[in-house]
């Protein structure tokens, strides 16, 4: 059973522009459905038979496919559907249409995306964001709503580099990630940082709607900010478990994180 088994409501961004629906697929993988218009994308995921079960529901017609990074838990989509809609990715990916990269922008109806290369999870990671005030960021394995990517290719300066790009978006931009991990990566901040007050009231809510069933996607930037350890280095709490400086506290905070002490019990 999928970690999330209540339906999750739609996300309007972009002044209203955008809707934003998440798909629950494999065990916690959320594919992203993004419409504009016209335009459907369908982004990253194990399959494809949830994101098109999902778009028959809603009444809509997929017109592309965005891939984040080469997992197969987020390519299998475009291996399901390789030689039926465009796809847009970066690296060896099936069916793969338009190769883009860094500075490269990509058309959703009458919005644009603006590619980021965001590595440290995996070299060639890209994140796809459509800017605004109250714009969306679908950034697959590097943040995490509370966390981030574990580093398999890193180094761990690039994975910090790409999340200060990320942390530096508006406040408001909803940030649309890989999987449901929310609930996991908050716990761990908490116990970095057990005096942050934004911090704990964030885990009572997503405690409440993960209890239901529900989905605690999309964060946004600000939320992230304030509560996710990987992107406050400079939080006295954590800098004194750390030492160093900002890159050092990161690189301490994710070899920490990998341990899973903090989800020992005595």
């Amino acid at each position: 059973m999928h970690a999330v088994t209540a339906p999750i409501p739609p996300w309007t961004a972009c002044g209203g522009q955008l809707t934003i629906h998440a798909v629950p697929a494999g065990t916690d993988n959320l594919v992203w459905i993004a419409v504009a218009g016209a335009d459907v994308a369908l982004i990253d995921g194990p399959g494809a038979r949830e994101a098109l079960a999902a778009c028959e529901r809603l009444g809509l017609v997929p017109t592309q496919v965005w891939i984040t990074h080469t997992h197969a838990d987020h390519l299998g989509i475009a291996r399901d559907l390789a030689g039926t809609l465009p796809i847009v990715g970066l690296g060896t990916i099936p069916g793969l249409t338009r190769s883009v990269d860094e500075g490269d922008r990509v058309a959703l109806g009458p919005l644009t995306a603006q590619v980021m290369r965001t590595e440290g999870h995996l070299n060639g990671h890209l994140s796809y964001w459509i800017p605004g005030d109250d714009g969306a960021l679908f950034c697959g394995d590097t943040l995490f709503a509370g966390g981030c990517g574990r580093l398999f290719d890193g180094p761990a300066e690039a994975m910090f580099h790409s999340l200060l790009r990320l942390a530096s978006l508006p406040p408001r931009t909803a940030v649309c990630c890989g999987h449901e991990y929310t609930l996991d990566n908050l716990r761990f901040a908490a116990s970095v940082e057990p005096d942050n007050q934004a911090l704990l009231a964030r885990i009572a809510r997503v405690e409440a709607t993960r209890s239901a069933g529900g989905c605690s996607l999309p964060a946004t930037i600000g939320e992230e900010q304030a509560t996710n350890p990987f992107l406050r280095p400079g939080s006295p709490a954590i800098r004194a478990g750390s030492g160093g400086g900002p890159l050092a506290v990161f690189t301490a905070l994710r070899a920490l994180k990998d341990t899973g002490a903090y989800r020992r019990t005595e």
